[in-house]
């Protein structure tokens, strides 16, 4: 598969895998101080509130924001790791997880991620693409091509903590708004 198509694939695979049922609403392309040179662009946002019948429900709720990566070039080409919310993912295959996986571990990432994206949450974790019958595991040792003729679904071999977000809840509803979805 080519990056885009990956990038499809991934984008795709996240939607249908955790943007489905009630209470949650998200955006694609959501861009930040557009117009301006911060300009920044959140691949995927979702806001899950913590209910949908109360002000203070509304206001608790939390967002979500998912940056899709094709290979290791792709997290390290400088388009975009904006983590901008509570809970922040990269989501990408288990072959570009390999690739990056020291990076990961030993904090080479989270020193890139602060000095290239200083606004950026370090607070995040990665999500990859396994088929529906494997175990994370056994996709790590075996790793499937994507084009294969499988069903697939995202596993979460780098759990995300919940960290501060920097930026108001309104301006980042007004952003998904904008963004059109």
């Amino acid at each position: 598969m080519t990056r885009a198509e990956t990038t499809k694939f991934l984008s795709e695979l996240l939607i249908a895998d955790k943007f489905r049922g009630a209470g949650k609403h998200w955006a694609s392309e959501v861009s930040i101080d557009p117009f301006t040179t911060k300009s920044k662009r959140v691949d995927f946002m979702l806001f899950y509130p913590a209910d949908q019948i109360s002000v203070s429900g509304i206001e608790k709720g939390i967002f979500n924001c998912y940056e899709i990566k094709s290979c290791k070039e792709d997290v390290y080409s400088g388009n975009g790791l904006n983590f901008l919310g509570e809970k922040n993912y990269i989501v990408t295959t288990m072959e570009c997880y390999k690739d990056i996986m020291a990076d990961l571990r030993d904090g080479t990432f989270v020193k890139y991620l602060k000095e290239h994206y200083p606004e950026s949450s370090t607070y995040f974790g990665v999500m990859v693409a396994i088929p529906s019958n494997k175990k994370l595991e056994e996709e790590f040792e075996n790793v499937t091509p994507l084009d294969a003729a499988a069903e697939w679904k995202l596993a979460t071999p780098i759990a995300c903590t919940i960290g501060p977000r920097k930026r108001s809840i309104t301006e980042l509803l007004f952003c998904m708004l904008r963004s059109g979805r």
